[in-house]
Order: structure tokens, then sequence, then C-alpha cells
């Protein structure tokens, strides 16, 4: 297959090919350079052939390996700006407009990648983006592509300068952090921002990594093998086996413009139940493009309405039709459809919706809850849920001619991603990440600092500060200590992962939203992400973080609790004084609401169901929005339990097959 050939051979890359010098695409006008450190400049260019580079006042060169490559360290430079870069070979390369100050990988998932504007909107966009006038903040925004080997370069992007014309594109968080800095430190202040919504950390962790874990042996084993490309070919041919069974291939599908009219003929599509994600009904690890029809009957006395049109939640972006006419699209996995159909399009008998559905990775299809799809007219409510008809219109390409999504094997988003940055200056990277690992929340605990250590170790400058976001609130306030909590638990796998040293994480856990895993508060995370770094990073004085749960004494049926980044005093958001958040339990292991009071800088906690109590936990929810507790400077409560009873999440691993 040629598309399994092509990503097969992603890393063969033979420098000496080049004729002239050439500089790695995260080098270009409007770039930002670290300050204070050696800088490090390089690429590629024949072998043999002498390279001068010039910045500032200063001259180096260099002489090619045998492989074409070159790389040189300028000594480290102050602040300031704007400079040009000039790299000479038998060629010359100039870059403008190049300014020397705080460089930062911004990377993560999708609450990461989430843009000022586009897809994200976050709160006060518009205003935001027409005051965000700040020339001396640079965006980059690495294009999101997997590897199955490690790549030496990139595949594109540029540097932004911050305007309102470009800010929209920018990473919310990345720029609200980026903002701050600025403002305290007047320098300037450089993002390089490697995110892809929806991943997991397992896939920006190298080969290296995992053979040094013993938690992942088994797949440092596969991976030492060579297995993975193996693998990426057998999954690629699985995909088009199934669609083959389902409906003969991919040659079959001309004339898809047709496939939303009421009159077209899918008496041949592959039947499929709805609500549910199409992995699970028969098309395992497909990414692309899909459609979904289905006919239903209008009476007489409804023929002509207008209605209201349902459809549950789409992965990843919906055009939804009903008899050939468009009545809505949405950009967001995480998003209910409801869409309004216009007088005159329904009739009386035969009726068709169809829904044209585009992956572009993980799960894809209509889910949810079966109840959410349904198509109301006045009175009259039609249940959607139950027989559809499927069929595959087109099979992803990542951008490296194959199919193969971020989350199908490990290392792809390192190999891609980070491994083509390794040689970049750089202070520090701030991390916003961890919902698709909830699942697997347990071993994110070696997981997570597992990747921190690799990234350390291959960029070769030291423990770097790593600064990361914990998650959010999201889901429901059910899936609590009783219940079990996948992001309770990955919450506090994040708060464990601070005994890295020069790590901090910022608590989001009071600005999220339990119906939007994609929080629009992008401003306060920034501050916050900010806040440690200052303190941390630049030795700014002043609290930075929010109480952290230190110890526990029981008196009787009370436990007393200790916190440390207590601040200037306690502060309860809540106008009677109530504080929220507490559970308490004895040894039986059942949790129960907890009363708790502030008693000079301790806080008691107590029930009446539990007169012998052994465990406390805060905030210990997937909706942890109840939690009221803060410092004097406004920062939240980290979530925290006293208790080490196993949780949900303990068995479940990480697999190649998964």
């Amino acid at each position: 297959m040629k598309k399994i050939a092509a990503l097969l051979l992603l890393s063969i890359f033979v420098c000496s090919a080049f004729a002239t010098v050439t500089l790695p695409k995260i080098f270009g006008d409007n770039m930002v350079l670290q300050r204070n450190k050696p800088i490090s400049i390089w690429g590629w260019a024949n072998a043999g052939e002498k390279i001068m580079v010039q910045f500032n006042q200063q001259q180096k060169s260099v002489v090619t390996d045998k492989m074409g490559k070159w790389q040189l360290l300028l000594q480290p430079e102050n602040a300031g700006g704007p400079y040009q870069l000039t790299v000479t070979g038998k060629n010359k390369i100039s870059l403008q407009n190049i300014l020397v100050g705080e460089v930062w990988i911004c990377s993560g998932q999708s609450n990461m990648e989430m843009p000022i504007a586009g897809w994200g909107k976050i709160n006060n966009y518009e205003s935001e983006i027409a005051n965000a006038d700040y020339a001396f903040i640079r965006h980059f925004k690495v294009p999101n592509t997997v590897s199955a080997t490690l790549k030496e370069d990139i595949t594109g992007g540029e540097w932004k300068v911050c305007s309102p014309a470009t800010a929209g594109d920018f990473s919310a968080t990345a720029y609200f952090f980026a903002r701050e800095l600025y403002k305290q430190l007047k320098v300037p202040i450089g993002l390089i921002n490697s995110s892809w919504g929806g991943t997991q950390s397992e896939a920006w962790t190298s080969k290296e990594g995992f053979a040094q874990s013993t938690e992942f042996k088994d797949i440092s084993a596969a991976l030492e093998k060579g297995d993975m490309g193996t693998l990426i070919k057998q999954k690629s041919e699985a995909v088009m086996a199934n669609i083959k069974k389902a409906q003969g291939g991919l040659e079959n599908t001309a004339g898809t413009a047709d496939w939303k009219n009421s009159n077209f003929d899918d008496s041949k599509w592959w039947p499929m139940k709805l609500p549910g994600a199409w992995e699970e009904n028969g098309f395992p690890g497909l990414d692309g493009v899909a459609w979904f029809r289905k006919t239903i009957d209008i009476s007489e006395a409804d023929a002509g309405k207008a209605a209201v049109l349902e459809l549950a939640k789409v992965d990843d972006i919906d055009e939804t039709y009903v008899n050939g006419v468009k009545v809505g699209s949405i950009d967001k996995w995480d998003e209910l459809r409801k869409y309004n159909i216009a007088a005159g399009i329904l009739k009386a008998g035969k009726n068709v919706i169809a829904v044209k559905v585009t992956d572009q990775q993980g799960g894809g299809g209509i889910y949810g809850d079966a109840a959410t799809m349904k198509l109301t007219i006045d009175k009259t409510v039609l249940p959607l849920a139950g027989e559809w008809l499927f069929r595959v219109e087109s099979v992803a390409s990542t951008g490296t001619g194959g199919s193969v999504g971020p989350n199908d094997f490990p290392c792809i988003l390192f190999n891609a991603m980070i491994n083509p940055l390794l040689p970049y200056t750089i202070k520090g990277a701030i991390w916003y990440q961890g919902e698709t690992n909830a699942g697997r929340a347990y071993q994110y605990r070696t997981a997570f600092p597992l990747m921190i250590n690799d990234w350390r170790q291959h960029f070769k400058q030291g423990d770097f500060p790593f600064l990361f976001v914990q998650l959010s609130t999201f889901g429901t306030a059910a899936a609590n200590s009783n219940n079990g909590s996948n992001w309770a638990e990955l919450r506090e796998a994040q708060a464990m992962t601070l005994s890295l040293p020069n790590t901090g994480m910022a608590v989001t856990t009071d600005i999220g939203n339990p119906l939007d895993i994609h929080p629009k508060n992008k401003q306060d995370v920034g501050k916050r992400l900010a806040a440690i770094a200052l303190h941390d990073v630049y030795a700014q004085a002043g609290e930075y973080t929010g109480p952290v749960y230190q110890s526990m004494k029981t008196n009787g049926s009370q436990v007393e609790l200790s916190f440390t980044h207590t601040g200037g005093g306690w502060l309860v958001k809540d106008k009677y004084g109530y504080i929220k958040g507490f559970e308490i339990a004895g040894a039986d292991k059942k949790f129960y609401f907890a009363k708790a009071m502030i008693k000079n800088d301790k806080v008691i906690v107590f029930s009446d169901n539990v007169l012998q109590p052994v465990a406390v936990r805060y905030n210990w929810c997937d909706d942890a929005s109840e939690g009221n507790l803060f410092n004097t400077n406004s920062f939240p409560a980290a979530p925290f339990r006293t208790d080490n009873w196993d949780g949900v999440t303990i068995k479940n691993k990480y697999s190649l097959n998964q």
C-alpha cells in the first residue's frame, strides 16, 4: 500500500542531499531566541561545507559533518532586538525581526491547542483579540504530524507577531501565560505551540523513555523489535478490510454530493445502531469522512411545520441535512447537536436525515445519550436512536500519507513534533493534558513523570521548568468517592508529579464547566501558570498557588487538617460562609458529605454519620466545581485525599492493541 510505504519512510531523510545551506523550519522571521543561555543554531548543507553564522555582534563558523549536518552555539545574549540572523554557506539565508527573550514550549492536548477565536472562542474573545497588541509576544504552531520514526524537522509553520490580526489563532492558554510574563518581566516571550487535541501522553514519549520504565516494559520490548511498522501496516489493512466488507471498498464512493438527498438509493449501505462510536460498531481505527442516513415518516398533520432536530453529540464535525437541505454544522466533538428545521422542509411520508461526519482522530460518529436523539414537531416527538445506515466516504490522511491517528501508537508525536525541536534553546515548558489519560489515571502516576524526564534528557538543557495544568471540572458529581472518579484520580497523579524537581501545577477546578471539556476561562489558566513561573523561575516574591493538604490528625469524631500555601489566610467563597466539597469516611470506606470549619490555620472536618473517621477527601469527583476553599490570594485549594485506597483505574493499562 502506498500510504503505508510513505509512513514507514517518513524519517528517511538524507541530509547530504541538500545542495544549499538549509535551516530547520522552526527558524524564521519574527522568531524569539532564548536569553542568557548559549543559543543553538543548526541546519544542513553539503558534507564538508563551511557555514558562517552572524547574529547581533557575534560571528561563528562550523564545518558540516559527513551527513551534511551542522550545529554551533552562540554566546548568551541579553533580552533585546530586533536583530538579523545570517547563515552563509554556498548560499545565504537572512532572517529578520528576531528578538531575544524567554522561550517556552507549550504542549498537550486540546485545552492547550484551543485558540482564542476559531473553535475555541474563549470568554470575551473579541475584546481580547482587539487588545492583543503585543509585538514582543511571538507564537509558532507546530503542524500536527505523526511519524513512526524520528524526524529531524517539522513540516511547516511560521512565527507570528502578536496583534489583533494574528492573536485569534494563538493557543489561548499560552497567550495569557505569555501576556502575564511580559507584563511582569518586560522582555520578549516566544511560544512554541506543539499540541494536538485528544492526544495521550504515551504518544508524546520517546522510545528511549519507555525503555527506562518497568511499567511499560511490554511497550518497550515491542518498540525494540521494530514492531511499530508492522502494527501500523496491520492497523491500516484492518481498517480497509472492514470498509471492504461493508461496502466493497472506497472506489464506489463517486457521487457523494448526492448522499444528502432524499431520493438517493441507500439500500446497500451498512446498518449501524446509534448512538455509539463507529469504533464500537465494527470500524475500529477508522478516521476520516463517513455518512449516516435515516428515513423517517412524517404525518400529514406535521408536514410542512417547523421542527427541532437533536442528534446527541458528533465526533468531530458534522454537516446535517434534512431532505437535502443543510440545517446545521458544528465543529466541536463534545457539543450537543440541536438544529432548527425551517417550515416547509418536512413533507408528508418519507423524509431523510443525512449526517456527514468528519473524524480527525480518536473516536468517531454519533454518540451520547439516546434520549438526545429525537425530532420534535410541536408536541410530536420522534425518537431517532436505533438503526441508521452508514457508509465511509474517505479515510483520513494525517499529512504523512497514512491513515494513522496520533493515539494509535506510542512515540509518534514525540517523533514528529518534539524531536525536531530538541536542539532549540528554551526556558521551559507548559503542559495542559490528561483528559485522554483519565481512564488510566493510576498508570499516569508513572506515565507523566516518565514523559517529563524523557523530554529533559532529550533536550539536554537540565531539569528545565515544567509547569502543568491540573484537570479542571467536567462531567458529573456522581463520579465521586463512592462511585469512583477517573478525573479525581488523574488529578491526584498530576499532583504526585510535583515530586519531580522544577515542576509546578496550576489548579483550575473552580474555573471549569461540568458541561464543557473545553472551559472558556483560559485567562485565569494562563495567569496561574504565570504566577508559578514568576515565583519559581523568575524569583518574584508572593503567593503563587492555593492551599495544599499536608497532614491530618484525628480528635474523636473530628479530623484536623493542616495545609501549606494558605497565604494571608483562608477565603471561603460562599455568602453564608459554608465550606463545601469535603467528605469523610470510616473504616467501611463509605464516604459522607462532611461539615467543615476553620480554626486558626486548620480545617476541622466532621460528620454525624461517621463517629470514627479514618479518611477525608476534598473535591474528589469529576465535577469538582462545588469546592469553595481558597486562600486570600484567591488561589483554590487543590483536590486531595488522605487515604490510599484502591481507585477505579488501578487495573487499566496502556496497550499497543487498545
